[in-house]
């Protein structure tokens, strides 16, 4: 299937760290210093140039803080705690005849879903897991053991491939069983920086990666028993031929390497010391060396990141963006309403941070409007820059929605609505694990406030264009 290498499952990682049974020689949850991660939290409010004081933002060190101890709880947890005592005797599993004697043979447990922090820039990914194990020495290990000790992996700072290979190197000393197969489906947010998103019309949203790692009857790439897990992966969306070879390496799986972030970082000043300093300080309070070599250029990368959202008199740059820019190409849809026309432009892209947990969120912005009389319609790509400045600051999701709204209503004649959908990681990163959940939130102004057939022509034209996927929608509303 050409989708491992070889496997050893007693050596010491590349990090220096054993993993024998899971057992790893880090801080014990007692030992790590909270307080530690909310002063560095501070200097980094205080590097953006907010005001830590102020309502929204003065609990945020103490939210990050937990948010990222959860998302890095792996750190205090071994495999052996949680494989022993979900041993099962199974009679008739052994080595004698053909796989699991012949008795019994492949059992995958698929579609677990992960998430974890990415080592170089921080960031989180999320992570489909499919994994495999055939039973032996007349044992089998409860179903759920085989999420939980992914999970304990997932939940420290991780690259794709090395996650495979921890997972299945625990799973095959845990288990002892004739072989264990792991496939995982990683997938990393692109976040653009705000002079990168104007250099490259066409940003990726999405990083995706497939990784394989084996052991046992699946270190040899090319055995049947290979074909026997992909064929019962085949309806999981899974391309044999894009996975990555076990201990293969790819810079550019995180958007941080990528040599347009490369090109952009390099025109950037000097970073604060003092942030960097203070990335450092959380890494090592949870539990990580912040000196290991895959993490050496990690704070200054996550600095970089957060300068996008630096508080700075946005609303001065974008007044001096809209003089002259206001034109009447590229317009979406018109929809006939009444005689009347609501003009649209849906699914124009946008990335947040949000200021209660330093995490992102992003997603899609639907505008539609009226125009009133001695008015012109706008453009495509002036509304996109209305909605990136508002984006690229810490925000809130109901804010952004209204400031959309409020700046480009005067520049219409007040009639406007605004639909903003997002997926936001805190909903996934802090223990709540709500996979695929999204927010809508609603801003209407002018007439779309009063008259609710205006609004249902205009939502329903937003619902037409795009699918909700089974997602789950919590719907908030504001009207002006």
């Amino acid at each position: 299937m050409g989708c491992l290498g070889e496997g050893h499952f007693n050596e010491e990682l590349e990090n220096g760290v054993s993993i024998e049974c899971g057992e790893v020689g880090f801080q014990e949850e007692g030992n790590t210093n909270t307080a530690a991660i909310e002063d560095a939290v501070k200097v980094l409010l205080v590097g953006l140039g907010e005001d830590i004081n102020r309502e929204g933002i003065k609990k945020t060190p103490l939210r990050v803080a937990k948010a990222l101890r959860e998302g890095t709880r792996g750190y205090r947890q071994k495999v052996k705690d949680i494989v022993e005592g979900a041993l099962f005797p199974e009679a008739g599993l052994d080595n004698r005849i053909g796989q699991a004697g012949g008795a019994g043979g492949l059992v995958i447990v698929r579609d677990l879903d992960l998430y974890t922090y990415c080592e170089s820039c921080l960031l989180p990914f999320q992570v489909k897991c499919h994994v495999g194990y055939i039973p032996s020495s007349q044992r089998v290990v409860g179903l759920s053991k085989l999420s939980r000790v992914a999970d304990v992996f997932a939940k420290r700072l991780q690259e794709p491939q090395r996650l495979a290979n921890e997972v299945c190197s625990a799973l095959h000393q845990g288990i002892q069983p004739a072989g264990v197969a792991v496939i995982l489906q990683c997938t990393h947010i692109h976040f653009p920086d705000i002079e990168s998103i104007f250099l490259e019309s066409n940003q990726q949203g999405w990083v995706k990666k497939l990784v394989s790692s084996g052991s046992g009857v699946f270190e040899n790439k090319n055995a049947d028993v290979w074909a026997d897990f992909f064929c019962l992966l085949k309806f999981r969306g899974i391309d044999v031929e894009k996975i990555s070879l076990r201990g293969s390496s790819d810079q550019h799986w995180c958007p941080s390497l990528s040599a347009l972030s490369a090109k952009v970082s390099s025109k950037i000043e000097p970073l604060d010391p003092t942030m960097i300093t203070a990335v450092s300080s959380i890494l090592n309070s949870l539990g990580e060396d912040s000196l290991r070599k895959e993490l050496s250029g990690t704070p200054s990368r996550f600095v970089k990141w957060l300068l996008n959202f630096q508080s700075i008199d946005m609303d001065v740059k974008l007044n001096s963006s809209l003089c002259g820019r206001i034109d009447t190409l590229n317009i979406n849809r018109e929809i006939n309403f009444n005689d009347r026309q609501i003009h649209s432009e849906l699914n124009l892209p946008f990335w947040s941070q949000c200021e209660h947990h330093i995490l992102p969120f992003h997603g899609v912005v639907h505008i539609g409007y009226f125009l009133s009389e001695g008015f012109n319609p706008i453009g495509k790509s002036l509304l996109q820059s209305i909605v990136h400045f508002y984006g690229f600051k810490l925000q809130v999701q109901e804010r952004l929605t209204r400031q959309i709204a409020e700046t480009i209503s005067p520049l219409l004649g007040g009639h406007v609505i605004v639909v903003v959908e997002a997926s936001h990681t805190c909903m996934i990163s802090r223990g709540i694990e709500k996979y695929g959940s999204s927010t809508a939130t609603i801003a209407v102004l002018g007439c779309f406030s009063t008259d609710f057939s205006a609004r249902a022509a205009f939502l329903q034209r937003v619902a037409s264009a795009t699918s909700s996927g089974g997602q789950q929608f919590l719907l908030e509303v504001e009207m002006f």
